[in-house]
């Protein structure tokens, strides 16, 4: 994305730049202020009567997008392709995988916020769930139609309006995501869609039409945030970086295992929060783990994300630079680079599957977040040494846990990880019908699920005497 350009009336504009060419593809004039306050304004006014509308009713728009994004699955995986490089595969499973998210809660919307009676000194009292009213949504670019659609289906469902300020370089896709709920017949003004920059985040969740944040994105946005909202007193919920870790035992089945770990790392390129970053190998089989593991990645293809590929090139070519940095300070301190680690010739973001071994402390492959096909080997003495390892982070939004031993994993995934998300034998996933969320430095409060549809609501209590 490039912005600071100004269009023919003067306005600020954003531009799309397709990764795989590093060509323009698109330029949107950012939204006015003027468009900001008649937004802002429509937003109440829809919110108003959807908020009385019944759960049936909401329900049915919501089914209404989840057959619009079926029906419009390859476009929308186009677009993607085109904005943020993601392969057309991973595209058309992003689309069905929001369909599906709509269609849980029109499915369970009414049962996770129906009222729930609570025996006390009153002759009757329950506690009831209601709309907050506009919930200001600062999404990232990475997975950008499944990051906006798990915050907005719940929210919807609930009764709430919802504004977008999605990342500058995937500006089609938010107006894409603003046009499809209004042709699923959603009330006009009650989901829009703000082309801004986030030096105009603060100045919006000013405003006291805007009740609540979410956001997704780095700890550093994340923190500025919360910040604001804190000094505002608004709720906010933030989902934030990670360097999830992937705890490999003696007795893991070693096939399986590097298969998960592969497609773990590499999934959407690599830059996913929840990809795996750090694999924490017990010594007894470090070596058969990084021969077999170097050997799969070596085999995925990389290339154009119209093609059959298993990862398109990164989302901006900056994001690739500061990756090969990381890559290349890591190397200097001492880790082994055993696959990749150099940018390729020629137009595009690309960067290919990666493997550091011996990563230790001091090193950015073990300090920082990854975004990026880059895996970080390290070797633990022991299970306990590992455990340890992999909890020795500022982040703690997913782990998982790999052994033959399925009762001992599940005692360490459920115990003694710290994450917000612990899978035994599988890769780290979002799943509509199960909380999601981190702790630490990773963020707080949770999307998804019964416990995502009650964050942005008032949870009443309500005695009668």
């Amino acid at each position: 994305m490039i912005s600071g350009y100004h269009g023919g009336e003067g306005r600020p504009v954003v531009q799309s730049i397709d990764p795989t060419t590093g060509e323009v593809i698109a330029t949107y004039e950012e939204t006015s202020e003027a468009e900001v306050e008649r937004v802002l304004a429509g937003a109440v006014e829809a919110q108003a009567g959807w908020r009385e509308a019944g759960f049936g009713e909401r329900a049915e728009r919501l089914r209404e997008a989840g057959r619009l994004l079926r029906e419009e699955a390859e476009g929308l995986a186009e677009l993607m392709a085109r904005e943020m490089g993601k392969p057309l595969a991973q595209g058309r499973g992003e689309a069905e995988k929001c369909a599906w998210v709509c269609e849980h809660y029109a499915e369970e919307a009414a049962g996770f916020l129906a009222d729930e009676v609570v025996e006390s000194d009153a002759r009757r009292s329950y506690v009831a769930f209601r709309p907050l009213g506009t919930v200001l949504a600062v999404m990232p670019w990475n997975f950008p139609l499944w990051q906006v659609f798990r915050f907005a289906a719940p929210a919807l469902m609930a009764g709430n309006a919802g504004l977008l300020k999605h990342a500058s370089n995937v500006s089609g896709c938010a107006l894409a995501i603003e046009d499809l709920l209004l042709r699923a017949g959603l009330p006009e003004g009650l989901f829009r869609a703000l082309l801004v920059g986030s030096d105009r985040v603060g100045g919006i969740l000013e405003d006291e039409r805007v009740v609540a944040v979410t956001l997704t994105g780095s700890t550093p946005a994340g923190r500025a945030v919360a910040a604001k909202a804190g000094e505002l007193v608004k709720k906010s919920v933030l989902e934030l970086g990670g360097s999830d870790p992937y705890v490999i035992l003696a007795d893991a089945e070693l096939e399986a295992t590097v298969e998960t770990c592969v497609t773990a790392r590499l999934v959407n390129g690599g830059q996913s929060c929840i990809a795996a970053k750090r694999f924490v190998v017990v010594e007894e089989v470090l070596e058969p783990f990084l021969e077999a593991f170097v050997q799969a990645m070596r085999s995925k293809r990389m290339g154009n994300p119209f093609e059959e590929v298993d990862l398109g090139p990164q989302a901006r070519a900056d994001l690739r630079d500061d990756l090969h940095r990381q890559v290349e300070r890591s190397v200097a301190a001492g880790a082994a680079c055993l696959l990749g680690g150099e940018v390729p010739q020629g137009p595009g973001a690309f960067y290919p599957p990666t493997v550091l071994a011996g990563v230790a402390p001091g090193m950015p492959a073990w300090d920082e977040e990854l975004f990026g096909p880059v895996a970080a080997v390290i070797a633990a003495r022991n299970e306990r040494h590992a455990v340890e390892i992999a909890n020795g982070t500022s982040f703690g939004l997913g782990a998982a846990v790999f052994s033959a031993d399925v009762e001992r994993a599940e005692g360490i995934a459920r115990d003694e990880l710290e994450a917000g998300a612990c899978f035994v034998n599988a890769f780290v996933r979002s799943d509509p019908r199960l909380p999601f969320g981190g702790i630490k430095e990773s963020g707080y409060g949770r999307e998804l699920g019964a416990f995502g549809i009650r964050e942005f609501v008032n949870v009443k209590t309500v005695w009668v005497a």
